[in-house]
């Protein structure tokens, strides 16, 4: 359970931070680059909610991006807690293969209610679609950086496997978003020539 009675601790003052373990490390560690960016995709899946909520017919979109903004808590603190093993114990949270199983299912769900596509896609469309574009390539990033890290650290392979699948769900979820809204903005190869 988090308890937090004081936000500021002044411990990382000195530029580090603390880990699972207790070790610190810098700031600029890969690790806590990773975790950084992390935090933004779900900054940015919150905005994505709330154009989203405004959608009565979107619940179970909503209810799905809360549920993956859960997740990328638990991501964060997998990340943060090192180590060469990644099973979960009542000390250390860990990604597991159900969390990207559930994606792979909402992956798949969505797809079936879509045309195949014929071009690339611009990002956009709606206000939700393009807010939800925004959340995808900051998740792709996510995953650069996390890749990045597990160049120097012990990173979980099914958190790599989380953030590969989540860009991919929140792609397609653009473009079930879109179809009711406009539809896809599809790439014209040279078309400003």
């Amino acid at each position: 359970m988090v308890k937090l009675n004081k936000i500021y601790t002044r411990t990382g003052d000195d530029g580090t931070t603390g880990l699972v373990d207790g070790s610190r490390v810098a700031k600029s560690d890969p690790r806590l680059h990773a975790i950084g960016e992390i935090d933004e995709a779900n900054s940015a899946l919150g905005l994505a909610i709330y154009v989203l909520a405004a959608d009565d017919g979107a619940t179970d979109l909503v209810a799905g991006l809360r549920r993956i903004q859960n997740d990328l808590f638990d991501l964060g603190a997998d990340v943060a807690t090192p180590g060469q093993t990644f099973e979960p114990s009542p000390m250390e949270l860990r990604i597991v293969s159900d969390q990207v199983d559930w994606l792979e299912s909402a992956i798949d769900a969505a797809n079936a209610q879509l045309s195949p596509l014929t071009s690339f896609i611009l990002p956009g469309g709606s206000h939700a679609a393009a807010q939800m574009h925004m959340a995808r390539t900051i998740s792709r990033r996510a995953e650069r950086a996390l890749v990045a890290a597990a160049q120097s650290v012990s990173i979980n392979p099914l958190a790599i496997q989380y953030l590969n699948r989540l860009s991919d769900y929140l792609f397609v979820l653009c473009r079930l978003v879109n179809l009711t809204r406009g539809g896809d903005i599809l790439w014209v190869p040279g078309g400003s020539r």
